[in-house]
Parts: C-alpha cells; structure tokens; sequence
C-alpha cells in the first residue's frame, strides 16, 4: 500500500463527522497520468450541502469568540501538520491531478505557508477609534467575521487555492463550507484529516464533494451563508456572482486570465528565457496565471525565439510521479482538445510551430512543450485563455504597442515584463491593466502580497492583510457618554 494512501478519505466531513452522500452515490476519481481510476468519493447534493452549512453555522457561533492568540495557535498546528506530511499530500496531489512532485511538493509547503501567515495576521486583525465631532459621544469602528463562508476550489492547485481562502476565514473568525473540484477531491479531503489532527472545532472546517450546480446553488442562495470565494472560471464565476445577489452575499472571485508576458530589447534575454520556462510551462500551462502571450521586441524577437525553443527542448514530460519529471499530463482529454484546437488555428491562419505542436508520444493527456511564432490578434490563443502548454509569440515594434496589445483583453489577472529600463518599469507597471505585475520575474505569488484580477479576471484580493479584510464586516460604534 502507498503510504499516501492513508490520507485519502472516501467520505465527506461535515460536522466532524465523515460520512457519504445521503443518497448514497459516489463518481470515480481518476488519474491523468495513467487513465487508472484511484477511488470513490461523495456525490453530494443540496441536501448534504445543506447539513454542513448547518454545521459551520453551529460552529461559528462558538468559533467567532475564540480569542485571536488562540485561533493562531490552531492554526499554527494546522501549518505544522501539512509540512509535516508534505511528502505524502504531495504524492497525493500529484496522483489526482498530474503536475510533477516537485511542484506539488512546493504546492503543500505554500499551503503551510498560507495558514502559518493567516495566524499571525488573526492578531493584527485592528479596528479604529475615530476622533469623534460630538463632545459627548465617542466613535469606535470594530472588524468582525462575516460568518459561514461558502469555499469553491479548482483541480489545478487543490491544496493552495484552499489555504487562501481556509486560512484568510480561519483568522477572521469564519467557519467554512468547501467544495472541491471532482477531478482533484482527495487534496481537500485530506485538510480535513490535517483540520482534526491540529485541534479545529467539529464543524469550523466542512468539506462536501460532488454535484457542482447543486451545491454551488446551495451555497449561494443559502441566507446562512454570508461569503463566497471563487476561483475558476469567469464563466461560472459570473454565474455565480448573479445567485449570490439574490441574499446579497459578500463575493470574492478569481477567474480567468490571458496574461501577457512583454520581452523588451533591453532585457536580459536569458534572464526572460528563465521566466518565461517557469510561467508559461509550470503544471503544464495549467494556472490562471500563467503567460498566454509573449510579446518580444523586433530587435531581440529572433534571438529569444531560439533560446526558448532550445530551453522547452530540454523539459521532460512524464508520469508527475517520475522524479526528474518537469511536465506532467493535462488535467483531462478535453484540455488536450483546447490546446489542440488553438494551435490548429493558428497555423491555420499563417503562425509557424517551433517546437512541439502534437499530442505526445505518451498518449492519454499529454501534449507537447510547444512554441508557436508569428501569431497575430485575430487567433484564438490571442483571445482565449489557452490552460496548456503553448507558448505564442507576437512581435511588436514601441513600447506603447506592448501596453496597448497587453490591455487588448477583457481580462486583467497577471502580467509580467522584463527591462532594464527604470523608467520603462514603472510606466509598464502603471500602464497595464492587470491586479498583479511581474517584472523580471515569471514566477510572482506569495502569501505576503495581494493576490486578484481586474476587469473580467474577478474582484478581491487573497493573501496579505488584503485577503483577511474580505472576511471581516465592518461596524461602526457610536457611544453616548453624556
């Protein structure tokens, strides 16, 4: 038996209790690399759904009193148990969702990383005293938790994407009703086995696998539900905003991104090459921030081109579970469809394949690394969040060319530039519409800074002091002393 095995919990955990759907069904969980099918979890429903939502809302009434000390201490605990396992979560990751055990390894210590900032940030959690125009009255302005906070995952970082928002509602004082991705549910299960053995109250943490329209729909037209934090698709995230108004809930969303990546002559074009291999190519294209256009420069256009060829020429593509293995398959054969699909239009309309293009010889998921060159505005993969491993080359002339091809977008996540030009730097991180810039870096997230889109890629922030504010109401206080 694989040790990791010991984490996979074929049970929903609602009001610390694990247990199946009420209706009994389950679906299958498969893994991308080798088509196997791993096991069997919940097929909830609204019902389920509901009873945790029940659960968390028991439990916060207890939870939101908890002292700030004593919430970081948990979840101190928390952080200390997923590094402790990291191996194991990883192994598990890496079985369910395909990227490398290198990533996945990273993926569990930024997870642990989330948790142990959100402790310390439950302690800095200040509300103010406002100097007040009435002589006889004084003004408090107080920071309290919104409540039952409904939590949606996506499969590409199962592990991290619930630490932002787990962590960020822990600290506040919030309790939670989680719903993975079906392709990737044993990562979340698992927190539940990580939330029981740091000490977390039954009910703070509820985790419910299965029909996504009927348990998002629970979730959002629920009045005990107060919160929902999204990330996936601008699609369903747009969906979801709309059932959310109708009880007038709080809403955070991190959608969908076509992040430029801006190569100017004066770059450091090994420097970019690096970058570049880490934004484009990490889980195999498969993050909402990862590069979907470069844009180069004619004077170094040519010279980027052939260093980034030969350096996704040496990415080794295997099982995630290989060590060595830098990418690893697609989540799915639809994914493998998309990237097919836009590579398939372009060359269609005149780009020209460097490297890569097909299926690989692996079967199953699997594409190749891929460079395409000369790709104009009219292609998909201009206008289409590719998720794959495609790397499309544009050519530009000016600077305000760059910008103004970057901003040709309805979305604006990520964005990321390489100069050596001060001045340049700082009119390329005013003049891009994007809530996260990268310069001379590909590779940018982290706890300790905001992390969140503009325009279509969503609204919010996770991570930071930033992310704890979107689980905390603010009340005004006026007090008659008279």
């Amino acid at each position: 038996m694989q040790a990791f095995k010991k984490f996979m919990r074929e049970a929903n955990l609602i009001a610390g209790v694990w247990r199946g759907a009420r209706s009994g069904k389950t679906f299958e969980v498969n893994n991308p690399a080798t088509g196997e099918i791993i096991g069997t979890v919940p097929d909830a429903d609204g019902e389920d759904t509901r009873e945790a939502i029940a659960a968390a809302q028991e439990a916060f009434l207890s939870w939101r009193k908890t002292t700030a000390a004593q919430r970081a201490a948990i979840m101190r605990k928390l952080a200390a148990a997923l590094e402790a396992n990291k191996e194991d979560l990883a192994r598990l990751l890496t079985t369910e969702q395909g990227k490398s055990l290198t990533e996945a390894r990273a993926e569990i210590s930024g997870s642990a990383n989330y948790v142990l900032w959100f402790s310390e940030e439950a302690r800095r959690i200040y509300g103010d005293t406002v100097p007040s125009p009435w002589s006889e009255r004084r003004i408090l302005v107080l920071k309290e938790p919104v409540g039952v906070v409904g939590a949606i995952t996506p499969w590409n970082f199962p592990s991290l994407m619930l630490s932002r928002k787990i962590g960020a509602a822990l600290a506040a004082g919030c309790t939670v009703v989680a719903k993975p991705a079906s392709q990737t549910p044993y990562s979340a299960l698992a927190w539940g086995l990580m939330a029981e053995e740091a000490g977390l109250p039954p009910g703070v943490i509820n985790i419910v696998t299965g029909d996504a329209r009927k348990i998002g729909k629970e979730l959002t037209e629920n009045p005990v539900v107060k919160k929902i934090t999204f990330t996936g698709s601008t699609g369903v995230g747009k969906a979801l905003v709309a059932q959310a108004a109708g009880t007038m809930k709080r809403v955070s969303m991190e959608l969908g991104g076509n992040a430029p990546f801006i190569v100017f002559d004066d770059a450091d074009i090994d420097a970019a090459v690096a970058g570049a291999i880490q934004s484009k190519f990490r889980n195999s294209g498969q993050t909402c921030v990862c590069v979907n256009r470069f844009l180069v420069q004619s004077g170094i256009h040519d010279a980027f081109v052939e260093k980034l060829g030969a350096a996704i020429a040496e990415l080794k593509v295997g099982n995630g579970l290989e060590e060595g293995t830098d990418q690893g398959p697609l989540i799915d054969v639809k994914g493998v469809e998309k990237v097919e699909e836009h590579v398939v239009d372009a060359v269609g309309q005149g780009a020209h394949v460097v490297a890569g293009g097909r299926r690989h010889t692996l079967g199953g998921s699997f594409f190749e690394p891929t460079l395409i060159v000369g790709v104009t505005p009219s292609m998909k993969v201009a206008r289409e969040e590719t998720f794959g491993p495609v790397a499309a080359v544009f050519r530009f002339e000016r600077e305000e060319e760059a910008i103004a091809m970057a901003n040709d977008t309805e979305f604006g996540l990520a964005a990321y530039a390489y100069t050596r030009d001060l001045g340049r730097t700082f009119r390329v991180l005013e003049g891009l519409e994007y809530g996260q810039v990268g310069i001379n870096a590909g590779v940018i997230t982290t706890e300790v800074a905001p992390f969140g889109g503009v325009k279509e890629s969503g609204m919010g922030s996770e991570g930071s002091k930033y992310g704890v504010e979107e689980y905390l109401n603010v009340k005004y206080g006026c007090i008659g002393i008279a």
